[in-house]
């Protein structure tokens, strides 16, 4: 049996609904098929409607399109008036406001009026989106009706030509997100009058076709749902004050005598040479130009004593500088003594003991070395009264990072000739730390 079709009247003078026609049972509109379709219809009433009343909003506007935005996004249109003004940031008037609208226009009816009891449980009204039937006569939108069927469930199964390209325009705008004016964000609180889920109606629709979209009867052109492409942001450069943190943090991970200073102290130290552009290898290379202490008590105003004045050095001063601190002598020492302060001996007996044997083996090697570059005697020993005070200064300093030069001395030389060498101070320090049978590869003393 084929669907009868509806013959609709002709369209009133003004898009306005009288009260006793905005409840779902005396509506001469129809539900609307999907959020889009009457988000169409919403967009088309905002430039038909007028309001009838003499105070408030006469027409509708940009709150009224976030209104219906919010509407939209409900599966069973029964919002509350506070879920309203939280989202909206609107008061409670305005919202009044705008909902007398929307059912003025033909676009909401009354499915249960919400109670307000005093002591009881407020309940809020249950509305339905409706598409006026001045949309439909407008864009001559072919609807049918099921036998037996209310006229509110009327479904569209197609429109004019002409009107297509109209339809389709109100398609993508209803696709389109409504923007609040206000760039501040709204801060979501819990609790809502009803969960999100898949539906626009409460009424079943079993028995029933699928009705199409009305965005989907405009010829040729379909909405894409895909969100827009996110153009990434460039990364903007370190302005002043991230050099010098950056600078603060480089020279703190370089220095080893600057590992438990402050970054923001050791930036704000190293402020005026970082705005002056100089990198973490030219200030550690105007640092060393003299000698560094063996412990430095305030690193961060030994570091403030070293840079003072140092912002005025030309470019062509400090590429000299870094030059001399990568040729000089002193500069591979203190590389050599810095990565080997972190070595840590082995726990295994068996390993330290393998350790003990290369290590002794290459000793003697370079004491034997070292014996012969010195002048001999007549014992063949070299003879210490010939050595110069510097050449004795260094071999006590070896001995002190290294206390089997001393233990060697004695195997090779005799214990007197390695007092008169090394002191008896280490001599004695040596056999106490022999006699506790642990691996010592580097040991701090002091200087002689």
């Amino acid at each position: 049996m084929t669907a009868p079709t509806y013959r609709r009247p002709l369209p009133p003078a003004e898009l306005l609904l009288a009260s006793t026609q905005q409840w779902l049972s005396a509506t001469p509109g129809r539900i609307a098929t999907d959020p889009d379709s009457w988000m169409q219809a919403v967009l088309w009433a905002k430039d038909h409607y007028k309001a009838s009343r003499s105070h408030g909003p006469r027409k509708m506007g940009h709150t009224t399109l976030l209104l219906a935005q919010e509407l939209k996004a409900l599966s069973e249109c029964r919002p509350g008036l506070a879920y309203l003004m939280r989202k909206l940031r609107a008061k409670k008037r305005t919202i009044e406001y705008h909902l007398e609208m929307l059912r003025e226009a033909g676009l909401l009816v009354y499915r249960s009026v919400g109670t307000r009891i005093a002591g009881g449980i407020s309940l809020a009204s249950v509305y339905e989106r409706v598409i006026p039937v001045e949309f439909d006569t407008a864009h001559q939108v072919r609807t049918v009706l099921e036998e037996g069927a209310p006229l509110y469930r009327r479904r569209p199964v197609g429109m004019a030509d002409k009107y297509r390209t109209a339809m389709g325009k109100l398609a993508k705008r209803a696709a389109r997100k409504v923007h609040r004016p206000s760039p501040k964000t709204v801060r979501q609180q819990p609790g809502r009058c009803t969960p999100m889920s898949v539906g626009t109606s409460g009424i079943s629709t079993a028995g029933t076709s699928t009705s199409p979209s009305e965005s989907k009867l405009a010829s040729g052109t379909s909405r894409s749902s895909a969100p827009p492409i996110p153009v990434k942001p460039r990364r903007k450069g370190l302005n002043a004050v991230g050099r010098r943190f950056q600078l603060a943090n480089e020279l703190i991970q370089q220095l080893p005598w600057l590992s438990r200073a402050s970054i923001p102290r050791i930036a704000w130290i190293v402020k005026d040479v970082a705005d002056a552009g100089w990198t973490a290898v030219e200030v550690i290379a105007l640092v060393s130009q003299e000698i560094i202490p063996a412990r430095v008590y305030r690193p961060s105003g030994f570091l403030a004593q070293r840079l003072r004045g140092a912002h005025r050095h030309t470019p062509a001063m400090r590429l000299a500088m870094v030059a001399w601190w990568r040729e000089s002598r002193q500069a591979q020492r203190e590389r050599r003594i810095e990565w080997e302060g972190d070595w840590q001996p082995p726990t295994s007996r068996a390993v330290a003991r393998q350790v003990n044997e290369a290590v002794t083996k290459m000793r003697s090697t370079a004491q034997d070395q070292a014996v012969d570059a010195f002048p001999a005697g007549q014992d063949g020993l070299a003879d210490l009264d010939k050595l110069t005070r510097e050449e004795v200064i260094d071999l006590r300093a070896a001995a002190d990072k290294d206390p089997l030069l001393i233990d060697l001395t004695i195997t090779y030389c005799g214990e007197d000739y390695a007092r008169r060498l090394y002191t008896n101070q280490r001599v004695d320090q040596a056999a106490r730390l022999r006699s506790t049978g642990h691996l010592t590869l580097h040991h701090e003393g002091a200087a002689a």
